[in-house]
């Protein structure tokens, strides 16, 4: 029974929530250890925020998820966790969360996650019905995520952050949707309503025009987003081709892999985009860090 009501929290995805550290690093700001704790606090209210709207929406998308060949086994839709329960537990998380944004952090973060909060719940109940909007809604979670991790240790947030953040998230998000689209084919629409109005061609030119945008935003930013004379740091576009290589693999999961559908279990397995990822996070602590010792 705990290990269902441990898989419906759906701990695995928490890593979306490791963007809260992206303004720690990038302020250059990791070696404090205030700050850091500060983060990690941060991260947690967030874990504890995301798990809650995700017992939500998998309350509400039971009987859709039954009919898809994966979500069918989540414990909501499998009835191993009952919905009643399930939001309980969630407004308890979404509590805890609120008060500790506000006793363990600050103002500015506790309207950060209530705003995430409210978003996701609008995602939930009408949002995810509207064509691209659904997506969007996705990737400004992303961005609220990023901004949170800024606010609760009250430094400056790069625009640039911002807007590699929102791209990056828009490309999953649409890749994710082809993926459903492609995996469940005729009754796609019978599992998630909003499908019937994608199809593989739109999807795909979304993510071109995604994919183009987000390499060129990181490129700017890395070669002329003021990365020397704000944070002091050189040759930052050296992590570049890390980036590129990242965003291909996965456009080839999609593709060929027939992946896209969960983008953290690929980072847990699919070997190739796990040591990308790994090499891209050595680099930028290398530059930022050990290179001005």
């Amino acid at each position: 029974m705990l290990v269902a009501y441990l898989k419906a929290l759906r701990i695995e995805q928490w890593t979306k929530n490791l963007v809260v550290f992206a303004a720690l690093i990038f302020a250059k700001e990791f070696t404090n250890l205030d700050l850091v704790i500060q983060s990690i606090e941060a991260f947690i209210l967030f874990c504890l925020a995301s798990s809650a709207i995700y017992l939500i929406n998998d309350a509400i998308d039971a009987e859709r998820d039954r009919k898809h060949p994966e979500k069918a086994k989540r414990p909501i839709a499998s009835g191993e966790v009952n919905k009643g329960n399930a939001i309980v537990i969630a407004a308890i998380f979404i509590i805890i969360a609120a008060a500790g944004s506000v006793y363990l952090l600050n103002i500015y973060f506790f309207t950060t996650i209530i705003s995430y909060l409210v978003l996701m719940l609008l995602y939930s109940l009408v949002l995810k019905q509207i064509v691209i909007i659904d997506v969007m809604v996705i990737a400004t979670g992303f961005v609220l995520r990023a901004v949170g991790g800024a606010v609760a240790i009250m430094v400056e947030i790069s625009p640039w952050l911002i807007i590699c953040t929102i791209l990056l998230a828009l490309f999953i998000g649409f890749g994710k949707r082809r993926h459903e689209l492609t995996l469940l084919e005729d009754s796609a629409a019978d599992h998630r309503g909003i499908l019937e109005h994608y199809s593989v061609g739109l999807l795909d030119q979304l993510i071109s025009i995604v994919t183009a945008a987000t390499i060129i935003a990181y490129a700017i930013y890395t070669l002329f987003g003021d990365v020397y004379e704000k944070i002091g740091v050189r040759h930052l576009e050296l992590t570049i081709p890390f980036v590129i290589y990242g965003i291909f693999r996965y456009l080839y999961l999609i593709h060929k892999g027939d992946s896209g559908g969960t983008p953290t279990r690929i980072l847990y397995t699919d070997l190739p985009i796990l040591f990308t990822v790994l090499l891209w996070i050595a680099s930028v602590f290398t530059l930022m860090y050990i290179s001005h010792l």
